[in-house]
């Protein structure tokens, strides 16, 4: 019973989740028009790092304990964790920003790029059979109906219609995918908190090195996109990443955990209709229904098509 309960307090933990990223497409497409992907990406991991910080500090005094594990198994397992996720959250993150800028104007870009994104929900569970996961019948069907839905959303209308951004934010959904894969790997073995501060220190380091080498970030620019960039750094990093790792420790199944941070999509659809005004037409409606019903089934209880496989 109390596994139970701590399987739904991560499940809806992790729904918060899924609220807190949906809306951040929305700033993240304000902050595009003031700064490239690896000034904005860099920017927000150190913000988020920045607000994890007095955090880690009360919880380590109060634990009365090192920030950094003194036992050597601790300690590796923490360093080991942080470099992978962080090197997959800098390659989604920073890729996802980057196809954001490829869209035109007139594009529904928070609802495209949500439900795009969200792809995660597929890709998670066929991967997850390299981590010797289950893959279920209904996943499957779900595979179908998710290309089915991507067809609507981006192809309906012709090849003039496809736009270079809906592929290179599909590549991001994979790297999002491993990185929810190796958490779910290591989430009893390390503190989620820290975890997520080291992740965001390596992630934000990276990005910025990338910054001075490809991009020219202006101080005046910044200062203007002030709000999205707090948005981003405190609540969608800070507060929604290291959530995320204490949600996925609680509920121990990446499936059912990428399907629920999926909804994220609906929410990036949400807000790009209440703060953007932006707006889908009727074949990318239809497409985004689809992938939600795909979603959906992902998560369905099926027998196993596939058992789990034997070391």
């Amino acid at each position: 019973m109390h596994l139970d309960k701590e399987r739904v307090k991560g499940k809806l933990i992790l729904l918060f989740v899924a609220i807190v990223w949906g809306f951040a497409f929305v700033f993240q497409n304000q902050a595009i028009e003031y700064m490239g992907p690896f000034t904005l990406n860099g920017l927000r991991c150190f913000i988020g790092a920045l607000f994890l910080l007095p955090v880690i500090i009360y919880r380590s005094k109060k634990k009365k304990e090192t920030i950094i594990p003194k036992d050597k198994i601790q300690k590796k397992d923490l360093i080991v964790s942080s470099i992978i996720c962080a090197l997959f959250l800098f390659i989604a993150m920073n890729v996802q920003q980057f196809g954001m800028t490829l869209y035109p104007n007139d594009a529904a870009i928070s609802g495209r790029s949500g439900f795009i994104t969200a792809l995660y929900v597929v890709f998670v569970p066929i991967l997850g059979l390299f981590f010797k996961n289950k893959l279920k019948m209904g996943m499957i069907v779900s595979v179908l109906l998710a290309t089915i839905g991507m067809y609507f959303l981006c192809f309906s209308h012709g090849i003039s219609k496809v736009y270079i951004g809906d592929f290179v934010v599909l590549l991001c959904a994979l790297g999002f995918s491993l990185q929810i894969l190796f958490i779910d790997k290591y989430s009893d073995r390390v503190d989620g908190v820290k975890l997520s501060f080291f992740e965001f220190i390596i992630c934000g380091a990276l990005s910025m090195i990338l910054m001075f080498i490809f991009e020219k970030p202006d101080i005046n620019s910044i200062l203007q996109a002030w709000f999205p960039i707090l948005y981003l750094g405190v609540v969608s990093s800070g507060i929604g990443y290291t959530l995320q790792i204490v949600g996925q420790q609680y509920s121990k199944n990446p499936t059912v955990d990428s399907i629920i941070m999926s909804f994220e999509s609906v929410f990036a659809a949400i807000g790009g209709a209440l703060i953007l005004h932006q707006k889908l037409s009727m074949l990318e409606a239809i497409g985004c229904a689809i992938m939600f019903i795909a979603i959906i089934i992902a998560q369905l209880p099926d027998r196993p098509f596939l058992k789990k496989i034997k070391q």
